[in-house]
Parts: C-alpha cells; structure tokens; sequence
C-alpha cells in the first residue's frame, strides 16, 4: 500500500497460524484514530492488497474525512 503512509493511513500486518491478517487506519485527523478496514489476506501470491479491499479503503478514508469535517464544527 504504498499511498497510504503519504495519506496518513497506517497498516498493521500480523502473521497468525500461517494466516495473514491486516488492519489499516488513518490518524490524519485531530479528534480520533478511524480504523478504515481490517481483513485477513488470503492471496497466496505476492504481498498486492486486492483491489476490491483498496477501493473500500479509500472510500471508507474518503467518509472519515467527511466525519472529521463534520467534528468541526
């Protein structure tokens, strides 16, 4: 993932019994920590986030920026 850090989203990847899982989230915003996604991986190849889990990550940090902006108020 490599717009996330240029965004400010943060990923965290753990290995557990031979399973991939990752947590993504933003701290772009000042009021709160929003966990975009967390999912486990099950492509067995390469390290290529799939497609359909970017396009919800950039939707979902794409609403939070909208949430944040609402707080501001």
């Amino acid at each position: 993932m490599h717009w996330i850090g240029s965004a400010g989203v943060l990923e965290i990847v753990e290995d557990w019994r031979g399973s991939t899982f990752r947590a993504v989230y933003t701290v772009r915003f000042v009021r709160a920590v929003y966990v975009l996604h967390c999912f486990q991986k099950k492509s067995k190849r390469g390290i290529e986030t799939p497609k359909p889990e970017m396009e919800l990550i950039r939707a979902r940090l794409k609403e939070a920026g909208a949430l944040a902006k609402g707080d501001e108020r």
